[in-house]
């Protein structure tokens, strides 16, 4: 959990810094492109939850 708390924090921070330099925000923009990446991560812990099952 201490780790999902300092990405976030980081994160916020570098929303911050961007925003107040007028920088374009380095994430996409779209909620389809954060849901492709939290495929991509429940994909991944599919596969190693299979892995475990049948090995």
């Amino acid at each position: 959990m201490k780790e999902v708390i300092l990405a976030f924090a980081a994160g916020a921070l570098v929303g911050v810094a961007f925003k107040y330099l007028r920088l374009p925000l380095p994430a996409p923009p779209v909620f389809s492109a954060v849901m492709g990446v939290v495929g991509v991560y429940v994909g991944g812990k599919l596969v190693e939850w299979v892995n475990r099952l049948f090995a």
